[in-house]
């Protein structure tokens, strides 16, 4: 089953690989790492907070789909940062976007303007055809934004009674660690011992919307800007968010970067002092944002993973396994469902207890 598998994965790492020589000189610059792997783990324990749980494995370089640990071993990287480096981790052309625009200006608050923050805005909304941009930094932020405004619209627009508006959530959903994010959350590894939790929120089954006159939200944080072989998840279905929630990818790694898109009925229901933030649409993340966009597009990102991704779930399903339960997903998302076996899973050169990889699939959905 291994060799196959690995078959598999390099058919679709070929096509996904940058200039060798790039590939050598990180590779090299792993191997030369001064610390060992155990040392940075032992420094991260012990002054670093223990609210993850990382495979044991200390990374150092990245290019395009590869990764190199501290002790120069290649991986294909899978993860991609929960679909933050959509564009390859140090994509040159996002690595020169900062460079270059971090030796000229790179902060200076909403309290001033900055000339690449309008570029920014005009390119981001005529691309995904809003007419507003709100700017922030991650995506949980997004995830808030998008929770204001819509309470703002309720209020000023459809005329809720004060205070009486409610957001609807899916039972099962996950869009963060704040407390408004996991007093949505259906997951008691999430939001036990967290509590009293913040009102306003409703959870039901999935699919179950039956209210008229809502505003749908579409989190695309994680699923959006090419991942799943369409520019954005909702697109499979031909269905268009009245708000619209990016990030990771926006950045294709290189900075937190985060936006919330709507029309003006509702983007302008917030004034001036109602909502903001001191590095949401600051010159560097616009210059990085808008590079990561135009990657997306040259070099055709969604359809390669629509390609990939048929490639990946085609060769995987020709693997005769009794771990594979199934496999499903949409481009390069993709969902391996392992049976649970007990005692040690093998890998090539890497004995980890079964337990943990059960682990690390539940942890990252």
């Amino acid at each position: 089953m291994l060799s196959k598998l690995h078959h598999s994965c390099s058919r679709l790492g070929r096509a996904l690989i940058r200039p060798l020589s790039t590939l050598s000189e990180k590779s090299q610059q792993a191997t030369n790492h001064p610390l060992t792997q155990e040392q940075i783990f032992e420094r991260e324990r012990i002054y670093g907070a223990h609210n993850y749980h990382p495979l044991p494995v200390a990374l150092t370089t990245g290019q395009g789909i590869f990764v190199w640990d501290v002790q120069g071993k290649k991986y294909l990287d899978f993860l991609s940062a929960y679909s933050s480096v959509n564009q390859g981790h140090c994509h040159p052309k996002l690595v020169q976007a900062l460079q270059k625009q971090a030796g000229r200006l790179t902060l200076t608050s909403r309290a001033f303007y900055n000339d690449v923050l309008g570029e920014y805005a005009e390119y981001i909304t005529r691309l995904l055809g809003y007419d507003k941009v709100l700017p922030m930094n991650t995506g949980v932020e997004g995830g808030e934004t998008a929770c204001k405004l819509a309470r703002k619209w309720a209020y000023k627009v459809k005329g809720i009674p004060k205070y009486k508006a409610k957001i609807i959530f899916a039972e099962g959903n996950f869009w963060g660690r704040t407390l408004s994010a996991i007093s949505t959350s259906t997951d008691p590894t999430t939001y036990d011992g967290f509590g009293p939790f913040m009102p306003g929120f409703q959870v039901i089954p999935f699919n179950d919307i039956a209210a008229l006159e809502v505003l749908f939200i579409a989190d695309e944080v994680q699923t959006g800007l090419c991942r799943t072989g369409r520019m954005m998840a909702c697109d499979h279905e031909d269905v268009r968010p009245d708000i619209l929630i990016l990030g990771k990818a926006l950045s294709g790694g290189m900075y937190p970067v985060s936006a919330i898109l709507c029309n003006d009925s509702v983007m302008l229901a917030i004034q001036p002092g109602e909502h903001g933030s001191t590095y949401g649409g600051n010159p560097l993340a616009c210059r990085i944002a808008i590079a990561a966009l135009e990657v997306l597009l040259e070099e055709k990102l969604a359809e390669n993973a629509e390609r990939m991704g048929a490639i990946f779930r085609e060769e995987l399903a020709k693997v005769p396994s009794d771990l594979i339960v199934t496999i499903r997903g949409k481009g390069l998302l993709n969902a391996i469902v392992i049976r649970e076996t007990t005692g040690v899973l093998l890998l090539p050169e890497y004995p980890v207890p079964a337990s943990t990889y059960k682990a690390a699939w539940i942890q990252r959905h």
